[in-house]
């Protein structure tokens, strides 16, 4: 298992913390002082302290604001995203994709019409800031990654396996290493990009490609994204395309809300996906 050493990843030990501290915050009825919370995960408050701030920059106490249920209503309020607004400002898919340096492409429909059939994908298991991460790439770039903290290894394995039936999987976490570096800003990442190769029908790629409009520490909804794509009245069709986003992370479906400021859905268990919008707000801030 390749480990990513970044300023915001120790493996997925920091994750594994944060994840028990939803569970106690939510569990509480008001908010919980440093002194106490970290004596419910059996750690002394300047060692949870330390942790915290090292992992996003902020206090505990600050980021127990960004946990909250309620945070979600909160960014659409303060932090919500036009997605046209976002293309004119030049974050498309050749342009500055949120707080990462990506560049993409997509398979053609008639490729991806054959299953994968034909293409090698490579895969290789890596810690991650938000827990183990499986990463997958063909020869052009990133296809899938999935998160494991809350659906185990062999669910994410298998979820991303059936995406491309008739592909060839080939174990490889080192030819992957480079760009998992670059796509989490690993401290030694030697590239200044990471590759994205976008599998899915036309319609999902089109849901996909707004997604990577939305910048870092914003959130859009999920109507927003179907009147963007032309479509409006697609908003369940837009939510099922956000919901089989192959590339986690890199690909922001977690910025994706809805109208009322509920979470919505997230294909790899929602304390992840507050765990990305509250990192990527604590950052923000930082």
């Amino acid at each position: 298992m390749e480990q990513i050493a970044s300023p915001a990843a120790e493996s997925g030990y920091h994750f594994n913390v944060m994840r028990r501290a939803i569970d106690l915050i939510d569990g509480a009825d008001e908010t919980m002082t440093l002194d106490r919370l970290a004596a419910q995960m059996d750690m002394s408050p300047a060692h949870f302290q330390r942790i915290f701030s090292r992992w996003v920059g902020v206090s505990p106490k600050r980021y127990q604001q960004y946990l909250t249920l309620g945070h979600a209503k909160a960014l659409l309020e303060e932090r919500f995203t036009t997605l046209d607004a976002a293309h004119a400002t030049g974050l498309s898919g050749t342009g500055r994709l949120h707080d990462l340096f990506l560049r993409w492409e997509a398979m053609s429909p008639g490729d991806y019409a054959k299953g994968g059939a034909g293409i090698t994908i490579f895969w290789g298991w890596f810690d991650s800031p938000f827990g183990l991460a499986l990463v997958m790439g063909t020869e052009r770039g990133i296809c899938g990654l999935g998160f494991a903290a809350e659906m185990g290894e062999d669910w994410a394995m298998q979820d991303l396996l059936r995406r491309w039936p008739k592909a060839k999987f080939v174990e490889d976490p080192m030819r992957l290493r480079p760009w998992v570096l670059a796509a989490f800003g690993a401290q030694e990442a030697e590239l200044s990009e990471a590759p994205l190769y976008l599998i899915g029908a036309p319609f999902q790629i089109k849901v996909w490609e707004a997604l990577l409009r939305v910048p870092s520490g914003h959130v859009t909804t999920y109507s927003e994204i179907a009147g963007s794509i032309g479509n409006p009245r697609a908003v369940r069709a837009v939510g099922t395309a956000v919901g089989r986003n192959p590339i986690s992370w890199l690909i922001p479906c977690h910025r994706a809300l809805r109208k009322s400021g509920g979470l919505g859905g997230y294909h790899w268990g929602l304390p992840v996906k507050r765990a990305l919008l509250a990192f990527e707000s604590a950052r923000a801030e930082a």
